[in-house]
């Protein structure tokens, strides 16, 4: 069963801007964060940027801080990720998550990277960027 929708990937010439969406809506429980994270073939998975849906506060990992916007829509149960200034390295398959589980806000500042801090993945989407 799907229970994270994520979608919007594509290819763009560098410096184009492309937006992911993910839908959280078939998670049965509260989601407490989310974030989006990318993978290139034989690398790890990293954190790219997380929401906290309570607040919407964003963070972001510095190489897409200032390029990258994580915002939401709760009304739609939605995580979106717009990207502009895109880079060749910013080619990755992209992968949305989301945490059930209650964690303090100050906490989620300093371990939203972390991959097992998440409950539940979504299927990924490509993006690709060619210069």
């Amino acid at each position: 069963q799907v229970q994270l929708e994520g979608s919007g990937g594509g290819s763009v010439q560098a410096g184009g801007s492309l937006r992911l969406s993910c839908m959280y809506s078939k998670i049965p429980h509260t989601v407490y964060y989310m974030a989006w994270f990318r993978q290139t073939p034989g690398k790890e998975r990293d954190g790219v940027a997380s929401i906290y849906i309570a607040d919407g506060t964003g963070e972001y990992v510095d190489s897409v801080r200032g390029r990258f916007t994580i915002s939401q829509d709760k009304a739609i149960e939605t995580v979106y990720l717009q990207m502009d200034s895109l880079k060749p390295e910013d080619t990755a398959m992209y992968y949305c998550a989301a945490r059930d589980t209650w964690k303090a806000w100050y906490d989620w500042r300093t371990q939203w990277h972390k991959m097992d801090d998440y409950n539940y993945w979504g299927q990924g989407t490509q993006v690709t960027v060619s210069s």
